[in-house]
């Protein structure tokens, strides 16, 4: 297993009543994202902005860590 921290955006939306992510960016460091996350702020009910470490074998996500968040966001690591 060979672990690799990326920087991913996460905007979410309104559906039903619920917040729901809408589709994940890449970023290429910390300070991009946390960039992208700002520019998309204002199009979203909420947008963060998170390191992750990603097993490049199987591609699988874990221990995210929030960067910068804007409005409202739902948990990822549930």
């Amino acid at each position: 297993m060979s672990l690799c921290e990326k920087f991913i955006v996460m905007p979410f939306k309104k559906v039903r009543g619920n917040i729901a992510p809408g589709e994940m960016r890449q970023a290429s460091n910390s300070a991009a994202a946390e960039r992208l996350a700002g520019a998309m702020a204002d199009r979203f009910v909420g947008v963060a902005a998170y390191a992750v470490m990603v097993d490049m074998e199987s591609g699988d996500m874990t221990s995210p860590r929030v960067l910068c968040q804007y409005g409202e966001i739902a948990d990822i690591a549930a």
